[in-house]
């Protein structure tokens, strides 16, 4: 039996994502003898978002305004190849969590403002990827375990707003998830002819079938209503019932709609349409949702109030923590001080897992952990900035969140990760799960 898997060779690249911003890739190989002879090498991508959570860890760029206008990473990457490289070279690849401990060591600050998130999280990927090649075993089971078999339920973004589109949509995404189907390849094909039928009926109300950010259309509506109905007639007509077949989901990304000067939420959109400031404190704000939710088979909400507001969270999650599902994401950012704040509080009842917000596997894995043992539901999601990495997809299934959110099947940065699910699956056969989690105990 395998014990002890050397890292030989660790280098970093700057490469794009699917904004056509830099990001960092890390390649690391692993293995005994020669570099390149009986050794495994594995790559991964780092992600990047633009609705940011100001208490995630530091996402590292140069700023040099003459280089990809200020967004290169080559600081992050020549940290890789000089601090992050000397750390971890020789040592074991099997040690995922001491590994992922020697990268924040090397770091040194509470937010990896020093060596940069987007660095030692590529390391932390590659290891692992690296790791599962020289096993010879799926990355799937390599991170949960031989009997890791439960598919996530896809929250596919197929409307876009907010920060992830220039409409005058709000909310940021609009999201549909299969709930009644029977397994993940039908889950994808209901999302996937929603998404088609979404298309064709913006077209005929002549109205722009222009992408966002994470592949959601982005047309002009009045309000979040508008949009709802539209996602109910686009369900309809791909022969789905909605509330049965195919349930809702949103992202308010209340944080960048909060106007601290004002002390409310403004809907900048919402207002240019209608001709008068729309405004909303947080208690208006929860009534807004349960308009909303008396109307349409909403089940769960993302970031329905800004990260500062405890208190805020605290009333929403009384008022609406029964019927639906309330995601932390700006509120958690992946990491396990915040959650274990938020569960004291009683704050929410779902964490995002969004591994760039932490920066290391380990630490995204042990909030899994907590978000499990105190009940809370757990969504491992993707960024806007993607890559064609599909290694969430594979940790979705290891962490058993039982939900995944990565984009709508619009460009390969998304796709790769539902192909990868579809692959996954194929590979489970008969063992593969795929449950409702909003019927789980």
């Amino acid at each position: 039996m395998l014990r002890y898997l050397p890292i030989r060779k660790v280098h970093a690249r700057q490469v794009l994502d699917s904004r056509g911003n830099p990001t960092v890739e890390v390649e690391v190989t692993v293995g005994e003898g020669v570099v390149g002879i009986n050794g495994y090498t594995a790559r991964a991508m780092v992600p990047s978002g633009a609705s940011t959570g100001k208490f995630e860890a530091v996402e590292l760029r140069d700023g040099d305004k003459g280089n990809y206008v200020g967004l290169s990473v080559e600081k992050a990457v020549c940290n890789v190849n000089t601090k992050l490289a000397d750390a971890v070279l020789g040592e074991n690849a099997l040690n995922q969590a001491y590994l992922d401990a020697v990268l924040i060591e090397t770091d040194g600050t509470e937010n990896k403002s020093s060596v940069g998130a987007n660095a030692t999280l590529g390391v932390s990927m590659a290891v692992a990827r690296a790791a599962a090649l020289a096993l010879r075993i799926p990355l799937f089971q390599y991170l949960g375990g031989c009997h890791t078999n439960r598919m996530p339920v896809p929250m596919m973004n197929i409307l876009n707003g907010g920060r992830h589109a220039d409409n005058t949509v709000d909310l940021q995404e609009f999201m549909i998830m299969p709930t009644g189907a029977a397994n993940f390849p039908e889950a994808l094909r209901m999302c996937a002819e929603t998404y088609q039928f979404l298309r064709i009926l913006l077209r005929q109300k002549n109205l722009s079938t222009a992408v966002g950010d994470e592949g959601g259309f982005a047309p002009d509506l009045e309000d979040s209503r508008d949009v709802l109905l539209l996602i109910m007639e686009a369900v309809r007509r791909a022969g789905y019932e909605p509330g049965k077949d195919i349930s809702i989901a949103i992202d308010a990304a209340a944080s960048e709609l909060y106007d601290p000067e004002k002390g409310a939420y403004y809907f900048p959109g919402e207002s240019r349409m209608k001709g008068s400031d729309v405004l909303r404190d947080a208690r208006e704000m929860v009534t807004y949702y349960e308009t909303l939710l008396d109307e349409f088979p909403i089940v769960s909400i993302e970031d329905g109030l800004q990260e500062d507001d405890w208190e805020g969270w605290k009333y929403m999650t009384e008022k609406l923590g029964g019927r639906l599902q309330l995601v932390g994401d700006d509120l958690f950012v992946t990491n396990i001080k915040r959650l274990k704040c938020g569960i004291r509080l009683q704050t929410a009842n779902a964490v995002l897992i969004k591994v760039n917000q932490i920066g290391t596997l380990t630490e995204a894995l042990e909030t899994v952990d907590m978000a499990r043992r105190a009940g809370y539901r757990c969504i491992v999601s993707h960024r806007s900035g993607e890559t064609e990495d599909s290694f969430i997809a594979d940790l979705a299934v290891a962490a058993g969140a039982g939900q995944i959110k990565t984009g709508a099947p619009c460009r390969s940065d998304r796709n790769a990760k539902y192909n990868q699910l579809l692959r996954i699956h194929e590979y489970l056969g008969n063992l593969s799960v795929y449950e409702n989690p909003f019927e789980r105990s």
